[in-house]
């Protein structure tokens, strides 16, 4: 089985990126399912309901959130759909699905969504803690687990990837929208990667329009972000798992 997951989408441009390569990546890759990073992809900041039938209806299985969770109002008439995570270890009072059970090819997969609390200015409980209570519920119930951890800290991915390395098949790091050249099968198992980029205007300071972005850096004047726009690109990576036994088998980088 091969587990396409695409990096943050960036806004409209993000968007029409996966609606124009998604399909053909699929056919190519032989890919089984799709998890998408969707907490960028209305204007930057959260995400709206169009949006999210449109990433579904080209083949987006499951969308996962971060700490943009919220930027959109339009999310609670959609949170309840099984198709759309929210970060797992946000308080228990919030509203979302924190994991996912889905079929594919008679394998059940598991999909975790996490935060980071290192610099992320988002009050969440401890992730560490959170994904070994839901591990704990699940582990009858599922063949393959894919985390998803929206995280700043490079040092808390890596820390959360030797965690859970055995226990789960994959965990990828997404919010810092630059791919990272460091994945690897980690000791006992696990598919590992600190961050799989984004997908949004390439011509872009990490999806958002430079001349603001320099505006802000150079005059250190406060300066309204905005999604850049131009030639978009698609971070992305695919998880090989065996059929036979749902061992991890490798994984790679694949951008567009």
């Amino acid at each position: 089985m091969n587990i396409l997951c695409i990096g943050d989408v960036v806004g409209e441009c993000g968007v029409k990126k996966v609606q124009k390569e998604l399909h053909h990546l699929v056919e190519q890759e032989k890919i089984d399912f799709v998890i998408c990073n969707a907490e960028n992809s209305a204007d930057g900041m959260g995400i709206t309901e169009k949006i999210f039938k449109q990433l579904q209806q080209v083949g987006v299985h499951v969308m996962t959130m971060g700490n943009h969770t919220w930027g959109k109002k339009d999310i609670f008439k959609f949170i309840g759909k099984k198709e759309l995570l929210v970060p797992a270890n946000y308080s228990k009072d919030a509203p979302g699905n924190r994991y996912g059970i889905y079929t594919c090819h008679g394998k059940r997969i598991g999909v975790i969504n996490l935060i980071g609390r290192v610099d992320m200015n988002v009050l969440s409980d401890n992730p560490f803690t959170t994904v070994d209570a839901i591990l704990k519920k699940i582990k009858n119930d599922v063949d393959i687990i894919i985390v998803d951890f929206h995280a700043e800290a490079t040092a808390e991915k890596i820390a959360m990837g030797y965690y859970l390395d055995g226990r789960v098949n994959a965990v990828y790091g997404t919010h810092t929208h630059v791919q990272t050249a460091d994945e690897k099968i980690l000791p006992k198992g696990t598919a590992y990667i600190t961050d799989i980029g984004m997908t949004g205007p390439a011509d872009s300071v990490i999806g958002m329009s430079k001349e603001a972005s320099l505006k802000r850096f150079v005059t250190s004047l406060p300066e309204r972000y905005k999604v850049g726009e131009g030639e978009a690109m698609l971070n992305s990576v695919i998880i090989s798992i065996s059929d036979e036994d749902c061992r991890t088998i490798k994984i790679h980088r694949r951008n567009l």
